[in-house]
């Protein structure tokens, strides 16, 4: 891994055409990123980062923001394109004037170029400035008719890593109903009609990662088949959710404490999904018991 080149994707090209989107979309597929770099610190942070097999691939952001540093990008990534120690590519996001335009008024945002002079006077000034930034360029991508997820989309298929098999990942967790429902559950369950292990004395203060209560939950007939069902809705639609540029799908699992049923019921989805997908689990509620009456 140390004998590597270093990737390194410089993003840049007409603001508004989409480097924002583009940036977070390289942070996704596993690349270190930077927003806003100036070019001077450029061969700075190489050195810095030369030989380390945890930034094997960067992504930046060199764009108009950078107005005193931009007049050295130019010579800079000169410097870059004749190191035979890089894997270097520069991104160059364009779109039509009218395209841009339209994208600054619904953000009222001021172009960078434009002070206070009109929108286009900015456009034009800054076309003319990345003339020659735009003939050295790679990848040209015209972002006028692409959606952002579209935009995402051609970056995985152009910038993904064969170590980084999916940018799609799906997180399986735990929780307990008594402690609320988790903010960032995409799909939520409810094992709440399961026997309850809590009942039986010697498995109560257990968890649904301990044999004899995963397998108590999982040996009731009414659990097999909840199983199986849920496993039916999940597949099909999974790849959807994946086409759709999703980066991360949150499946949760709830009981009434999240203790016994729903940690087993996570842990044996978590392991069936990651046959086939990139998955985590996690159990939020596992380890948290009040004074009171607990039961999950």
């Amino acid at each position: 891994m140390m004998n590597e080149k270093l990737q390194l994707v410089v993003v840049t090209g007409m603001s508004g055409a989409g480097k924002t989107v583009a940036i977070q979309s390289f942070e996704d597929l596993g690349y270190f990123t930077i927003d806003n770099m100036p070019p001077a610190l450029l061969p700075k942070l190489l050195s810095l980062v030369d030989g380390s097999a945890e930034h094997k691939r960067m992504a930046l952001v060199i764009d108009m923001r950078s107005r005193s540093f931009f007049k050295d990008i130019q010579e800079v990534l000169d410097e870059l394109e004749n190191r035979d120690d890089l894997d270097f590519k520069i991104l160059f996001l364009d779109a039509a004037d009218k395209e841009l335009v339209a994208r600054y008024k619904e953000t009222r945002r001021s172009h960078p170029l434009a002070a206070d002079g009109r929108i286009m006077d900015g456009i034009k000034r800054e076309r003319e400035l990345l003339v020659s930034l735009k003939s050295m360029s790679q990848n040209v991508v015209d972002t006028t008719e692409l959606t952002p997820r579209e935009l995402r989309k051609l970056l995985a298929q152009h910038f993904a890593d064969q170590d980084f098999e999916q940018a799609f990942r799906i997180e399986v967790m735990s929780f307990g109903f008594k402690y609320g429902l988790p903010m960032d559950a995409d799909l939520a369950f409810d094992v709440r009609f399961l026997p309850n292990p809590y009942y039986q004395v010697e498995l109560r203060n257990q968890t649904g990662l301990n044999p004899a209560v995963y397998d108590y939950v999982m040996e009731q007939a009414e659990s097999e088949d909840f199983y199986q069902n849920l496993l039916n809705l999940l597949n099909p639609i999974l790849p959807g959710y994946q086409k759709e540029g999703k980066s991360v799908l949150t499946i949760a699992i709830g009981c009434t404490g999240g203790q016994h049923r729903s940690v087993a019921f996570a842990r044996r989805l978590a392991d069936d999904l990651a046959k086939n997908w990139n998955v985590r689990v996690s159990h939020r509620d596992k380890d948290r018991r009040k004074e009171t009456v607990n039961r999950s």
